[in-house]
């Protein structure tokens, strides 16, 4: 098999020699025999089969396989055998095979009487085990994925699938079989013997290394895959190719991203090409904010009819101003940006932040193609167009028209869109929640969520970030510093759009089922990143997980004063993929000393809502000092016994002394009452526990979340 398959285990030879003729006669899929030969060569397993030309070479054929056929159509220009009639499963007998072959061949030409046609497979009949499918797309985010999921004709009805990105190594093969919703069937239900899980991931990996090592194939099925207790094995092989090698992005490393990340957030001068004096202006408001809003460094308004704006002197060109400058944020029409550009890319100024619209999003692709090529040729990288600019508090920097911002702390706030970027600012000043950075990215024609990401990581003035997306530019890149950040620093995403291509064609059930939004939410899982499915999620996520200490277990309590709230906590804790604590007898016989005979304890512990102070209290300090508990979920009653502003009190105060001790749990707060829960909820958040007012659904979604990021990071 030559020297390449000793090396690496594979005879990536034989694949080219398969591809390169397909290829080569202009076709875009490989026969059934073709991909036997592939399968082969990468050692995934498929039945006994052997191409009839004739009836009397599918009888033969037959005969050696032994036992029932099946026959399938080999016709480079029938991809769907099935719809054509060109499949007969179950077959027998010589009369059988060859009555079968004929009227394969009949229906082939029917259906399509131009097709040419290479013959008949016949196929050893595959019976027993569990039907999955396993299969592999090229995704238009993320380039190369694999699949694995339930198989057989029902594979796009119940879509039980998961993804990860290509290659995947060997635990992560296991990890998907895992993850399907049915993964209790292949472990061997109602006393059914478990399939080989060892054989299947075998087969996911090897599947992924071909398509790693090969990216002109497109689309790869193996679907059924019969997985049984002693083995697997691959029924019927779909391949679809690529005319062309796919298109890579343009792509910079970590030291490149922060030469120029470093200057644009930290910049000791900033021009705005297009400052005005005149109110109502764009360039006026930019140079407002960053005057008004305190930035130190050096600010350059650039007028060819102006001598001074805001009192500051101006210059007709950039080229004009003394000494190195930073960042150029633009306040003029597109038609003026790529002149302006250029004069910006010969000053050397690494970084221009395109405030204007006009450009791809309003179906100008050119003039967006021409930005980018200047910026590219002359080092400038590019932050919009169609923006709303941006906010980076630790340097008092408010490049932007919109209203200036100035709470200070530890949350990264960025955005696709204009309009959710001022939700984003609006939320943040209402609650209060201090940020580091606020970043438009709007048509992302250059600088995008990678970048930022790589520079937040060691940005030590952000502890969390939190992104609305439309979309990513490069999926790849995405998922390489979301996975190195995530470690250190949980990532919050609102993906927008999810149900825009669940439409879309594909020529293959991994194509098909792809087409959703189940790629990004299984790839998004696998970047550590935790998804939030609304803007409100996103940023009361950006805003609670930084207040919440990391939990060290899965241990979750409620200690409640209402048995309705009770209920509906446990049910937001297992949504929110947690688990309720079950209670061992000690600890339930130390609740049971400070709850009244008609309380309940266990898991809800229902203190009843007549319960004074002290037993709210006795009971949350028993939760933070025991050991076994990891995360405590407390449902407030309002009452004239324990008035609102009385239980916030002496629950901070708890928490805050249990902190003194080196006790570091979560502790989060549903509040059910009239308006004065309101303050109350208010008064907590402040002292580090997430509360709400009349919802148990929130605090325990924040909880869940702040989990979510614990696993992923390794820290449960």
């Amino acid at each position: 098999m030559g020297a390449e398959y000793a090396a690496s285990g594979y005879d990536k030879e034989a694949v080219r020699d398969v591809l390169d003729k397909a290829l080569a006669e202009g076709r875009d899929s490989l026969t059934a025999p073709e991909g036997r030969r592939v399968c082969e060569a990468y050692g995934i397993p498929t039945p006994g089969e052997g191409l009839a030309s004739t009836a009397d070479d599918a009888v033969r054929l037959a005969a050696e396989l032994g036992g029932e056929v099946v026959l399938k159509i080999v016709s480079p220009d029938i991809l769907h055998k099935t719809e054509a009639g060109g499949v007969k499963v179950g077959v027998s007998g010589d009369a059988e095979v060859s009555a079968a072959f004929d009227e394969i061949v009949a229906n082939a030409k029917a259906y399509k009487s131009d097709a040419a046609i290479d013959g008949v497979q016949v196929q050893q009949l595959l019976r027993g085990g569990q039907e999955v499918i396993i299969g592999s797309t090229t995704d238009p985010t993320f380039g190369k994925v694999v699949l694995f999921g339930l198989g057989g004709v029902l594979v796009e009805v119940l879509k039980d699938v998961t993804f990860r990105l290509a290659p995947v190594d060997a635990g992560t093969a296991r990890g998907m079989i895992d993850d399907i919703k049915a993964a209790e069937v292949l472990k061997g239900a109602r006393g059914a013997e478990p399939a080989d899980a060892g054989a299947l991931a075998d087969i996911i990996k090897r599947l992924s290394d071909l398509v790693t090592d090969f990216p002109r194939i497109r689309e790869f099925d193996l679907n059924p895959v019969f997985a049984r207790p002693d083995g697997a094995s691959a029924a019927d092989v779909r391949i679809l190719l690529d005319a062309e090698e796919p298109a890579q992005p343009v792509q910079y490393s970590q030291e490149e991203i922060l030469a120029t990340m470093n200057r644009l957030m930290r910049p000791s001068a900033v021009a705005v090409i297009g400052a005005s004096s005149e109110n109502g202006k764009i360039g006026n408001s930019v140079m407002k904010n960053l005057i008004n809003g305190g930035y130190a460094g050096e600010i350059y308004p650039i007028n060819p009819k102006a001598d001074e704006i805001l009192g500051k002197k101006a210059y007709k060109s950039i080229g004009d101003v003394p000494g190195d400058v930073d960042v150029a944020v633009f306040a003029v029409p597109a038609k003026f940006v790529p002149q302006a550009l250029r004069e910006v890319g010969e000053k050397n100024v690494p970084a221009a932040v395109l405030i204007p619209s006009g450009f791809a999003e309003t179906g100008n692709h050119e003039l967006q193609d021409e930005i980018v090529k200047i910026g590219r040729e002359l080092g400038v990288r590019l932050l919009g167009p169609n923006i709303y600019g941006y906010y980076y508090t630790p340097q008092n920097l408010c490049a932007t028209f919109c209203t200036p911002y100035d709470v200070k702390g530890g949350v990264a706030l960025t955005s696709q869109s204009g309009g959710i970027g001022m939700a984003i600012l609006g939320f943040a000043r209402t609650t209060k929640t201090g940020v580091s950075a606020i970043v438009g990215l709007g048509n992302k024609s250059d600088l995008d969520e990678d970048d930022l990401l790589t520079y937040f990581e060691q940005d030590d003035d952000t502890n969390v970030v939190a992104m609305h997306l439309e979309d990513l530019k490069d999926g790849r890149a995405f998922v390489d510093a979301a996975q190195r950040i995530t470690k250190k620093k949980p990532v919050v995403v609102l993906k927008a759009g999810r149900t825009a291509m669940g439409a879309r064609a594909a020529g293959s059930h991994t194509g098909a089922l792809a087409g959703d939004d189940k790629v990004y939410d299984d790839i998004l899982r696998q970047s550590g990143v935790v998804r939030a499915y609304s803007l409100n999620d996103m940023l009361e996520f950006a805003r609670g997980i930084p207040v919440l200490p990391t939990p060290k277990g899965e241990n979750v309590v409620i200690i409640t004063g209402a048995g309705g709230s009770g209920v509906l906590l446990s049910d937001a804790i297992v949504d929110n993929g947690m688990s309720l604590m079950e209670i061992p007898p000690d600890l339930d016989e130390a609740f049971r000393k400070f709850i009244p005979p008609f309380g309940a304890a266990g898991n809800p512990i229902d203190i009843t809502g007549g319960e004074p102070p002290s037993t709210y209290e006795a009971t949350i300090r028993l939760g933070l000092e025991d050991d076994r508990i990891h995360a405590l979920v407390l449902g407030y009653w309002h009452t004239i016994v324990t008035p609102p502003m009385v239980f916030a009190e002496l629950t901070a105060r708890v928490v805050a002394e249990a902190r003194e001790k080196g006790i570091e749990k979560p502790v989060v707060a549903s509040l059910a009452g009239d308006t004065e829960v309101e303050e109350a909820s208010t008064y907590l958040y402040d002292h580090g526990i997430v509360a709400y007012p009349y919802t148990t659904e929130k605090p325990v979604a924040v909880l869940g979340a702040k989990y979510r990021w614990a696993r992923s990071a390794g820290h449960i």
